[in-house]
């Protein structure tokens, strides 16, 4: 989508990634250059990665962006962002770079048994403090920095495995955690061509054994972020398949893959309705002495044809009709909070750059869930909509 920007003293249409050079120098005289998306501008900064210079969102800006802008981001409190931002997020606008502390560990001492799957914590791994990203909360960063939770009718068709793993390696490039780059430790499958297998595997070889090393008892641990193929049962667990990776299957042992079960049953009973969808897995995993990927923690993540995010049927029925419809909007992400806490399913792009929030009642929501949804919405100040599903069909959309 083309976008106009003031750099320069000059504004420019661009589409795509604006021109290196008017990055670069840009950059060289610490400007600030102005996304004018909306009539008063909103200021974005240039960060610099080796020879890459990349325009980014200034940190709390988003709402103040145009709702079709490709940096419009929805008010944080109307997801999961709110409870991790600044303190399990921060964001660095000297450097560019985005400082992650992570609730689950990247490293495994020897003999110690592996952590089990959604132990003590609904989000499905390890536990985890508030200020600090479980799994599943770094997948839903890394999926909402590289923009897959958003859609407009233009994107139909253009979403592939390719285009998602450019997209979250360049949203983990910019990111650190643990002291050093996210990227370091994230192994996303290529795209699998048999022709290139020999290459692809030398190349999964060299990565891995730059992000799995020994350090006396201790060895570091990979992340894998794949779309999976098949969850089958092993000899002693399950064994993962990801597409693209056919030929390297990651194995869970079997308290990890009953657990893994018990905690992401919605997000399996929804990949198992939905012929068309994916399931994301996002998992640490090391290598055994035997050379097999062995998974420590693992989380899953439901999402329809298009790569949106979906937790439920009825919200896959909203998106669906809204996707129908022409309508733009942007899937709210749920990062550390429970699936029992209020919170916009997603954020709709209307005529005239409003924005309206739009919520769903599951039926089973007490007195205390409506309070707190109420409350949710008298603080956003947004038009919103409602859907209560135990009170019947889905209400008209807005127009």
């Amino acid at each position: 989508m083309s976008r106009r920007i003031r750099i320069g003293g000059i504004d420019v249409v661009i589409d795509g990634e604006p021109p290196a050079k008017l990055l670069a120098d840009a950059f060289a005289r610490r400007e600030h250059p102005l996304c004018l998306c909306c009539p008063e501008g909103v200021p974005m900064y240039i960060a610099r990665f080796g020879e890459r210079h990349i325009l980014k969102r200034m940190p709390e800006t988003g709402p103040r962006h145009d709702v079709d802008c490709d940096s419009y981001e929805p008010p944080s409190g109307l997801s999961g962002l709110a409870a991790v931002e600044g303190d399990a997020i921060v964001e660095n606008v000297e450097d560019g770079t985005t400082a992650l502390k992570l609730g689950f560990s990247l490293s495994k001492l020897a003999g110690r048994a592996a952590p089990v799957a959604g132990e003590g914590a609904e989000s499905g791994e390890a536990k985890t403090a508030g200020t600090r990203l479980s799994l599943k909360a770094m997948l839903h960063f890394l999926w909402g920095r590289a923009g897959f939770n958003r859609w407009r009718p233009a994107m139909a068709g253009r979403r592939n495995w390719a285009v998602l793993r450019k997209f979250l390696l360049d949203a983990a490039a910019s990111s650190t955690a643990k002291g050093k780059p996210l990227a370091h430790s994230l192994y996303i499958p290529e795209m699998f061509d048999a022709k290139r297998e020999e290459a692809i595997v030398r190349r999964r070889a060299e990565l891995l054994s730059r992000a799995i090393q020994s350090n006396g008892n201790r060895r570091s641990l990979a992340i894998l972020i794949g779309e999976v193929k098949e969850i089958a049962p092993s000899r002693i667990g399950a064994r993962l398949v990801v597409k693209h990776a056919p030929r390297f299957p990651f194995m869970l042992a079997d308290d990890v893959a009953r657990r893994m079960k018990k905690t992401f049953a919605n997000e399996l009973a929804l990949w198992d309705a939905n012929m068309e969808w994916h399931l994301v897995a996002a998992a640490t995993f090391g290598i055994s002495p035997a050379g097999v990927a062995s998974v420590e923690t693992i989380a899953l993540m439901a999402v329809n044809e298009n790569w949106i995010p979906v937790e439920t049927g009825y919200e896959a029925m909203l998106i669906e009709r809204l996707t129908r419809s022409g309508a733009g909007f942007v899937k709210s992400l749920r990062y550390n909070i429970p699936a029992g806490q209020p919170m916009a399913s997603l954020v709709l792009a209307r005529e005239g750059g409003q924005s309206m929030a739009m919520y769903l009642v599951p039926d089973q929501a007490d007195s205390a869930w409506r309070q707190t949804l109420e409350e949710l919405i008298g603080e956003s100040g947004m038009p919103f909509w409602v859907w209560d599903i135990a009170s019947g069909p889905m209400p008209d959309l807005p127009s």
